[in-house]
């Protein structure tokens, strides 16, 4: 993982926890039943099957790997922050551009960040924007458009 520090919020934190134990306790067996299948098929160097697991195998390791360490690792946040004057990880956060229509986000790390949701990340362009500043603040953002100005109306 790199210097910069990770968050997760306690429900992201729950859900990556979901996962793992799917992961560990459901697919691995699966795939090691899938690959013991395989490997009684003969012949590994022509094998499709075997494979296609082995592949399939490494993935899952990987990911299995990548949670555990998330988890060890990430600073948890609280789901219901505590009043702040100013945006941190975790906080809801409605910004305005221009006189465009005021948008919502939540300030989340990057392993939970879904701008679809406006859920996004603390790495991301505007969430380092935000991070720190207070209501009525202007905070400047470049985007591929080109420099973004959004006015923080409010900070939940």
């Amino acid at each position: 993982m790199s210097d910069v520090e990770k968050y997760l919020t306690e429900e992201g934190a729950s859900e990556l926890r979901r996962e793992l134990e799917e992961l560990k306790s459901v697919k691995r067996p699966e795939l090691a039943a899938k690959l013991k299948e395989a490997i009684s098929q003969g012949d590994l160097s022509e094998n499709a099957d075997y494979h296609d697991a082995k592949e399939q195998q490494a993935f899952l390791e990987g990911r299995i790997t990548y949670l555990e360490e998330m988890l060890r690792s990430a600073k948890i946040i609280p789901d219901t922050p505590a009043k702040s004057k100013v945006v941190n990880v975790g906080s809801e956060v409605t910004v305005q551009e221009g006189s465009d229509s005021p948008e919502t986000f939540v300030i989340v790390g990057a392993a939970e960040a879904n701008p679809r949701e406006g859920r996004i990340s603390n790495e991301s362009p505007l969430g380092q924007a935000l991070l720190g500043r207070k209501v009525g603040d202007k905070v400047k953002v470049d985007a591929p458009a080109g420099q973004l100005v959004f006015k923080i109306k409010s900070i939940r």
